[in-house]
């Protein structure tokens, strides 16, 4: 079954760590994504660009309302994502829990809806 392993943090603390800092927590996304690859359970990942960026649509009475930024105001945003098949959630939390990600911010686990 496929999952979607939603990335949740403060958008501003990337800016405040130090390029090496930066540079070790690139370092260890891509040893995530290599693991993930391994186990054979990567199916695609990507980051976000900022939440300035971001659009929000909504229909109300049948007219489409445009909004600049996201819906929701929060501490921590949406950052990127890892599509994974995993066998069960056990194991898709399993991999979540070894997202660097997830000692600073959140992680989501979703299933996908199957075709």
């Amino acid at each position: 079954m496929q999952y979607l392993l939603m990335l949740y943090s403060e958008e501003a603390g990337w800016s405040r760590l130090s390029k090496a800092e930066q540079e070790q927590a690139v370092a260890a996304y891509m040893a995530y994504t290599e693991a993930l690859q391994k186990a054979g359970v990567y199916k695609g990942s990507n980051r976000l660009q900022s939440v300035s960026s971001a659009t929000t649509v909504r229909v109300e009475n049948g007219k489409p309302q445009v909004l600049d930024g996201p819906y929701a105001d929060s501490k921590e945003q949406l950052g990127g994502y890892y599509l994974i098949d995993a066998p069960d959630l056990d194991a898709a939390i399993s991999w979540a829990s070894r997202c660097p990600g997830a000692s600073h911010g959140t992680i989501e686990v979703r299933p996908v809806w199957a075709r």
